[in-house]
This record gives C-alpha cells, structure tokens and sequence, in this order.
C-alpha cells in the first residue's frame, strides 16, 4: 500500500456515495484518492455492480474503483432505510448520487428535500440528462450518453457505422467534472462562505463540452462535423498508420514545423516547401495524396524503430497501445501512473494510480475495495448513534 502522506487535500472532508455505476461513484473514488471521507452505500447481500456478478463479491474493478472507500448496507427501497439515509445527510460535507429524479422524489432524496436537512451540504446529482428539461426522467449510461451527445456520431470510419469509444470514455470524463465541481462548491463554502448548494451534472454534458468547434462551425457555416476515421479534417497530417510489424503507430505531424521534420526524416524534404503541402489549409485540401506517402514509408519500418525513429526527430508519435503494453511500458511504471498495491483477494494488483500528480500534496491509495457492509457498525454506530440491538434489528428486517 502506498505511504500515507503527511497531509491529504481533502482530509477532514466526509462523502456519502449514493450511487452506482459508474460516473458518480468515481467521482467520489477521485476525492478520496486525495484524502476525503467516503462512505459507500450498497444494496444489502448484493452490493454494487462493480463488484462483478456474484453476490458481495470484490472483482478486481471493484478493487480499484472502491479503493480508499468505506462500505455500508442500506436497502434504499424501504421507508426505514430512507430515513437512515436522510440521518446520515447533515452529517456529511458532500452527498453523491445519480438515481433518476422520479426516483429520487419517490423516496424523498430530491434537491429541495436534501437541501432542507442540510444546507451547508454539497448535493452532487449526476443523471442522465440532468435535473431540468424535457428528458430530465429518462435513464442513461455512458453509451447512451455518448449517442446523445454526439460523440458516437463522428467516431469511426467514413464508410461504416458510427462506433462507440472501446472504454466508458463519458463516465470517467463526467467524474472528473463532477470531483472539480465538488472542489470549487467546497472552496465556495468555506473561503468565501457561501453555504452549501447543488451540483447537477447530466451525464452526456462531459461528452458534449469535448466536442471541440462542431457547435460553432455549424452555427456559422453550416457544416456538419462527420466521421474521418483516424484522420482530423482540419489537421494534417495526423493519423495511423501500419508498420511492417502489423502494428499501427499515431504521428502527429500537423503544424509547419513539425511537418518539415517529418519531409526531412521520410528523406523529401522538398515536400515542406511544396505548394500542396506547404501550409496546413493546403495539406488539408491535398490530404489524400500526402497521407499515401507517409503510409508507404511508415509501412518499410516496425512499430518500435518507427517510433523511436520519429521521437529522435522530434515528431509526436506512439505505438497504439494495448493493456498488455501499457503494464509492460517503462513510462507508465517509473512516471507512476500505474502503482501496484496488496489487496487481500488478489495480492499485488496494479491499478491506475491517484490522478492528477500534486507535488505538495498527492494521492494515496490507503485500501482497495472494501468488503460489503465491513463499515456498518463503525458508521452507524458512531455517527448516527445507533446502539448495537438496533443494529441488529435493522440487519435482521433487511434494512441493512
């Protein structure tokens, strides 16, 4: 397990994660990676859907994206288990969760009811299609998210259908929106002292706000923004290409400069001066002919003397990378972003690390995954008060 650093971020500050799958929960994975509180609240005899299809199980995903997390049982459908949560509310600086408003009224956790108990509260709701609008009532994922936003759209080739991203791409863009938005609520609070407030955050907004110039340039001109495959329709070049391996490597060779360095290594170097070729806008317009040049001498080379050939010259490129080279790669095991840590299921296990990097103050992996309900008697014992035979009575009824 990593060394515990002096002072944590975040330390002092309490979570309660009400939420699963898989934007929400992360977010508060995030904010205690830097030293935040969080208690997690789970389906009694189940548990959350990342712990994997068996019952109570710890998947190794379960592992990482709980880390550093308390677990507690709580049956979220029953009018016991709702008042327990609404007792735990005011005593938390932040509450996380994504259940879909109809829901959430139901059962008395809606923005008003939640602020009513605790109005110095940081009330995060990740929804689908967040807590206003038309839609606000329908269920999302990442790949719903991902279609509504647009994203799905433009990924993928000309000539074939639109692909959805290989990871849950808006998932772990909305929890990185969500663990910001959290941190400015909180500054908000205790620097400028401004209460508690609400957080609502729709799940397809993280994929829409990456969508670059698309909104814009339609606006003005019209154009609507299709799939290019690899390519960039602005920027050229900039692609894949497959090496005499069977490999693909990435180069990146759009601006003038850096596309003179790539003519001089390809050993025509006339072609920077090249009326075709010379400025972006040209290269864009002549991208084809250009883009069979590059693949004809990318193709003479591997993936690995292609790259270290082009990295010499300065020219960004890299080998498209799967998990296996990832945890083989140097740069990923001495930079630190990937660590591994001892877990008591699965023993050493590497995992993403704690990001971004602070230099004063990083983030620490203190446990993985913890066990379904391991936190019951420490939380609702000694923050609700609750006496042992209580405890057991809730357990005994389901409620916990």
């Amino acid at each position: 397990m990593a060394t515990l650093p002096q002072a944590l971020p975040l330390a002092g500050i309490r979570v309660l994660d009400l939420s699963t799958v898989l934007a929400a929960p992360v977010t508060a994975t995030f904010l205690g990676d830097f030293g935040a509180e969080v208690v997690k609240v789970e389906e009694p005899g189940r548990g959350d859907f990342t712990r994997g299809a068996k019952a109570g199980a710890r998947s190794p995903y379960w592992a990482q994206e709980a880390r550093n997390k308390k677990s507690v049982t709580l049956d979220l459908r029953t009018g016991r288990g709702q008042d327990l949560v609404r007792r735990l509310v005011p005593h938390f600086d932040v509450v996380i969760t994504n259940y879909r408003p109809p829901t959430l009224r139901s059962w008395g956790l809606d923005p008003d009811a939640l602020r009513a108990l605790a109005p110095d509260t940081v009330l995060v709701y990740v929804t689908g299609y967040g807590l206003t609008g038309p839609y606000r009532d329908r269920g999302s994922f990442d790949r719903i998210a991902s279609a509504f936003a647009g994203l799905t759209y433009v990924t993928g080739d000309a000539d074939r259908s639109p692909v959805r991203s290989g990871y849950s791409t808006i998932d772990y863009m909305a929890a990185y929106l969500g663990a910001f938005s959290v941190v400015t609520a909180l500054y908000h609070r205790d620097v400028a002292g401004g209460g508690g407030q609400v957080i609502d955050l729709a799940l397809y907004e993280a994929g829409f706000r990456a969508s670059e110039d698309a909104l814009t340039s339609y606006a003005t001109t019209g154009r609507i923004r299709e799939r290019m495959g690899n390519r960039n329709p602005q920027i050229v070049p900039a692609s894949d290409f497959t090496t005499s391996d069977g490999r693909r490597v990435s180069i990146h060779a759009g601006t003038d400069a850096l596309f003179h360095r790539l003519a001089t290594l390809m050993g025509t170097p006339e072609l920077a001066d090249a009326p075709e070729y010379a400025t972006r806008a040209v290269r864009a317009e002549n991208a084809d002919a250009l883009y069979t040049m590059i693949a004809d001498w990318a193709a003479t080379r591997t993936a690995d003397d292609l790259t270290k050939l082009l990295s010499e010259a300065d020219v960004p490129a890299s080998p498209l990378m799967s998990i296996a080279d990832i945890a083989a790669d140097p740069h990923y095991r001495e930079r630190g972003t990937l660590v591994t840590v001892e877990d008591p299921d699965f023993g050493e296990l590497p995992m993403v690390a704690p990001l971004p990097r602070l230099s004063k103050t990083p983030g620490s992996i203190r446990s993985t995954g913890p066990a379904l309900g391991a936190h019951n008697a420490e939380v609702y014992q000694g923050v609700l008060g609750l006496s042992p035979d209580e405890l057991a009575a809730l357990s005994s009824d389901g409620v916990i």
